[in-house]
């Protein structure tokens, strides 16, 4: 099949972009080295889509919350992503979390059934000189095509390390002492009855000792090159974490308000009172038989894990169907070699998409694929481009990336309100209604627009 548009990487932003471009009758290439023969350093199949670390997209609450937001927007585009997270939904209070086989399968069916569609298992080594392409290849971007990204961005690449958290068989977890639970019983329609969180009690002795055994646990050494990379402050090892201080982990992964302890049911506090520290898992799968280690990804060897875990009330005697890793992601300054459509300014017939931009989370990285398969079908329809308003959550995001974010300093960024437009005559308690309901209306009027273009 002759194509349009050669889409390099069939990750969550490749998905996303051939998706998108499809829908509007573009015949689309999608190479995916997995699959060829070849594997990176942190996926574990070859599936289209796989999530890598967590299993969850983040608040669904389109109201209050940027991420929610921006789910909303995706789905008004009629998102892959979000339409195959709908199929694989597993309970996880108000927020959105899928079983990853599930997923990854609901969105290589539908691309592959998709007859503008061909999905090529191939490696692609150098950016191709000709025609239209999106590189989506991600934060594992193999070391020849990355080579080939820097002769071609002129700038020394950036890079961080992202960290994948433990998961643990459901069947280990001494539900004795565990209990579940979501926090302030918050529920969504996706819940479980009794709550969407297995919650872990640690009294101060007990968090005490496990903070000190995460500072003294034997760690991943770092290579030579590796050395000064920084962390990404939304996925930082748990240990790294630990170091900041003894109260940094009770404020944040490890919180206990709002969860009650129904071991320590008394007359004063019926439901129980709130432990010292938590330790929350999440379902990762539909059957229920896989947790997530809620914000425990980390860099500590494997068996300093599994007896470091193993001192947590109620996984003393947990089975690990994977342990904690850490790997080396890399990302383009966008700012400095990417226009506002997001092509490369050195050659204009490439657009990059996904976490090598520099966005951050599962949810950014589709939106920035699926704008990217927007921009280049109105670019073959010979129509002018309008981005999303500044005000949407999709609009922040590209604003962000294509030249408002500080060159010098750039890192990885997920949505948030502090990329909106500030609206300083509104009281703080009532700032996010007010940039959602902005958000939804400027989003209406930008789809009615872009709507105008047949797709």
């Amino acid at each position: 099949m002759a194509h349009q548009v050669h889409i390099i990487g069939g990750g969550l932003a490749g998905s996303e972009a051939a998706w998108q471009l499809a829908k509007r009758g573009i015949k689309v290439r999608l190479s995916e080295m997995r699959g060829s023969g070849e594997m990176t350093p942190a996926h574990q199949t070859d599936g289209l889509a796989e999530l890598v670390c967590s299993n969850s997209f983040r608040s669904d609450d389109s109201d209050k919350n940027a991420v929610g937001l921006l789910h909303h927007e995706m789905r008004r585009l009629d998102s892959i992503i979000m339409a195959a997270g709908a199929i694989a939904q597993v309970p996880a209070g108000s927020a959105m979390a899928v079983d990853r086989d599930v997923f990854s399968a609901e969105v290589e069916k539908r691309l592959s059934e998709h007859p503008n569609i061909e999905i090529v298992r191939e490696r692609v080594d150098t950016l191709p000189s000709e025609g239209l392409v999106i590189v989506a290849t991600g934060p594992l971007t193999a070391a020849s095509l990355a080579d080939s990204i820097v002769k071609a961005t002129g700038e020394d690449r950036l890079a961080f390390f992202d960290a994948i958290a433990p998961i643990v068989h459901r069947d280990s977890i001494n539900m004795e002492i565990a209990w579940v639970q979501s926090r302030w019983n918050k529920r969504t329609e996706a819940s479980n009855a009794d709550g969407d969180y297995i919650n872990c009690p640690m009294t101060k002795d007990q968090y005490l000792a496990f903070h000190q055994g995460l500072l003294d646990g034997e760690k991943t050494e770092f290579k030579e090159w590796e050395a000064n990379t920084p962390y990404f402050d939304g996925c930082m090892p748990i240990e790294v974490m630990a170091s900041r201080g003894v109260e940094t982990l009770r404020y944040g992964p490890m919180k206990p308000v709002g969860l009650d302890d129904p071991r320590t049911a008394c007359e004063e506090f019926p439901q129980g009172r709130w432990p010292y520290a938590v330790v929350q898992l999440r379902q990762d799968n539909k059957l229920g038989t896989l947790w997530n280690m809620v914000g425990f990804q980390t860099k500590l060897k494997y068996g300093a894990q599994i007896e470091l875990f193993r001192t947590i009330p109620g996984l003393e005697n947990a089975e690990f169907a994977r342990l904690g890793g850490l790997h080396r992601n890399t990302f383009i300054n966008s700012p400095l070699v990417l226009d506002r459509q997001m092509r490369l300014k050195s050659a204009p017939n490439i657009r990059f998409a996904g976490q090598i931009t520099g966005c951050e989370g599962y949810v950014e990285s589709a939106t920035v694929g699926l704008l990217t398969g927007i921009m280049a079908a109105t670019e073959l329809a010979g129509d002018a481009w309008s981005p999303p308003p500044a005000t949407t959550a999709m609009g922040a995001l590209l604003s962000h990336i294509t030249g408002d974010a500080e060159a010098d300093t750039y890192q990885p960024m997920n949505v948030n309100f502090g990329l909106f437009p500030p609206l300083h005559d509104v009281k703080k308690k009532q700032r996010k209604e007010a940039y959602t309901s902005r958000a939804k209306v400027d989003f209406s009027a930008w789809l009615d627009r872009l709507e105008a273009v047949p797709a």
